[in-house]
């Protein structure tokens, strides 16, 4: 991909990388932001059914992002021109693999990566989908130092496979391991194989795992993580090589001036971020609306995408060259009437709409062991969050009285749940006795806009 050509927009610079599904690249976007293009490898969306299935991934995540930060590369965009497809996200760059390969992911960095990765499959998973291809390719890091999952659902979709739970819990153990790898021998990359062990019983234990042993990772955090991302983006400093990547096809860039970008998101039934129109479809793989008899089932950009051509494409197809100008006229009274029909619909559709409660949290009840702790025993804490049953994210604290630094976590909630268990596992070790206290504070959402917490205590004695 050539230095200088834009997508929809957004104008790649020149910096890339290779997928599974086919190539990334830097890219700035029209209001002068970072982000991310991927163009997909043409042989595997060259089927109408994987095409139909990527527009419902893709869809699937901009469904998963509207109820708040998932732990999933923001999608911007999903775009068709010159018979290729076109992901547009936040910047993509740089994956894990990135990092680990110029040697600037360390101890705390490579728990940080998995520490957020685990969360936000937890989330992802709580929601229903699947990530399918998680690698260190397919991690990225935001500019604050975030842990991003990107191409979630992409390869999948476009093989027709089904991704599941236990492939993504896998496929983490894997990547815990090639960071405890990349650690060395030290106590580091040993509480990295622990983490990868526990694995087994759920990402839930091995994020907890992570947690108890986060004194051997020091610099955890996103502060540091952010700055050796920030050092991997700016790879000419710092000696990095983009990998060699196909170039662009000879011709106007997609979405230039030249070219003409069919925006695939823009369906009705893919409801994205900041649009003001109710969502239309019989579920996320439709494509199509339907209002009474004699109406046509696809709209325009259905049809071009669905045929995987750009509207000049079709019209040559169609009619060997231009259309008589009758011919043009009816076209257009029909486009008017059939666009009357879809604003008519979305109006109904708006009005039926009740916009749902935010999530609120009532209550906090934190659980401690009843019964003595005993030499290097582990306590087991369970914070029971009552909530309203609405979908949302819970940002929390859990606080012991041994001083470590609390670390704040989220937990995506599913919309039905109005009880949410949070654990905390409090390993102790050597002789002594004391009485140790464990505090799970709820930071929001609240009812009453202030924290809310509860706490509770157990005995150790050896």
């Amino acid at each position: 991909m050539r230095e200088g050509l834009t997508v929809a927009g957004h104008r790649l610079t020149g910096r890339t990388r290779p997928s599974e599904v086919g190539t990334w690249a830097d890219a700035v976007s029209p209001d002068g932001r970072p982000s991310g293009v991927l163009r997909f490898d043409p042989a595997a969306v060259a089927t109408a059914a994987a095409r139909e299935r990527l527009v419902a991934a893709v869809g699937t995540d901009v469904r998963l992002q509207e109820g708040g930060p998932i732990g999933l590369l923001p999608v911007i965009d999903l775009v068709a021109a010159r018979d290729e497809v076109w992901l547009i996200t936040a910047r993509a760059t740089p994956a894990v693999a990135d990092l680990m390969a110029t040697g600037r992911l360390d101890p705390g960095g490579a728990a940080t990566v998995l520490l957020e990765t685990a969360q936000a499959l937890l989330a992802v998973h709580a929601a229903g989908p699947a990530h399918g291809a998680l690698h260190a390719g397919t991690v990225v890091i935001g500019e604050n130092g975030s842990v991003l999952l990107a191409e979630r659902g992409l390869l999948r979709a476009l093989r027709g496979e089904t991704a599941s739970t236990e492939q993504d819990v896998a496929a983490w153990a894997a990547l815990a391991g090639a960071l405890a790898a990349h650690c060395g021998q030290g106590h580091a990359a040993a509480a990295l194989r622990r983490a990868a062990a526990t694995a087994a019983h759920g990402l839930a234990a091995a994020r907890d795992t992570l947690l108890a042993e986060r004194d051997a990772f020091p610099g955890m955090g996103r502060e540091r993580l952010a700055h050796s991302a920030h050092g991997a983006a700016h790879g000419a400093a710092y000696g990095f090589a983009a990998p060699a990547s196909p170039e662009l096809p000879a011709g106007p860039a997609a979405g230039s001036s030249g070219g003409e970008a069919v925006t695939l998101l823009d369906l009705p039934n893919l409801n994205r971020p900041n649009l003001d129109r109710p969502n239309v479809g019989d579920g996320p793989g439709d494509v199509m609306m339907r209002f009474g008899p004699g109406v046509p089932t696809e709209t325009t950009a259905a049809q071009i995408w669905r045929a995987g051509r750009t509207h000049d494409a079709v019209t040559a197809t169609h009619t060997g060259g231009p259309a008589p100008r009758r011919r043009r006229r009816r076209t257009t009274a029909w486009a008017g009437t059939l666009l009357l029909a879809i604003l008519i619909a979305a109006v109904i559709l708006w009005l039926r709409q009740a916009p749902g409660a935010p999530l609120a949290v009532n209550d906090v009840d934190v659980k401690a062991p009843k019964k003595t702790v005993h030499c290097d025993g582990r306590a087991d804490f369970v914070g029971v969050v009552t909530t309203n049953g609405e979908a949302g994210t819970l940002r929390y604290l859990w606080i012991r009285s041994d001083n470590r630094e609390p670390l704040e976590q989220e937990q995506r909630v599913s919309s039905g749940d109005t009880s949410v268990d949070l654990p905390l596992h409090w390993k102790v070790t050597g002789p002594g006795s004391f009485k140790g206290t464990a505090t799970l504070r709820v930071l929001s959402p609240t009812t009453t806009g202030k924290p809310i917490q509860d706490k509770a205590s157990f005995t150790y004695k050896c």
